[in-house]
């Protein structure tokens, strides 16, 4: 264990991603759910993060280095440009 100032590693935990459960270094930002996360959070300088291999989802700083959602820097979700051809078909 090293010998660093109790300052130095409260600064270290709100400006590194750690996961406290897995100890995953990778995490991802994560929707914001409810009325406090959208409206209170950003009060508090807080943003919802979800550990990239444990998927444990935590609050952390808004200074804390994170990923973008996979779904949003893949580009996988798109909003569907035209009907589908056989729309008129009742299929079960």
């Amino acid at each position: 264990m090293t010998n660093e100032s109790p300052i130095l590693l409260w600064f270290r935990k709100f400006t590194q991603f750690h996961c406290p459960d897995c100890g995953g270094e990778i995490g991802f930002h994560s929707r914001r759910r409810t009325f406090s996360e959208r409206i209170l959070l950003p009060i508090f300088l807080l943003q919802p993060v979800r550990c990239g291999e444990c998927f444990r989802r935590d609050y952390r700083l808004i200074f804390t280095p994170v990923r973008q959602r996979l779904s949003e820097a893949s580009g996988m979700i798109h909003a569907p440009t035209s009907a589908p051809a056989d729309r008129d078909r009742n299929v079960a």
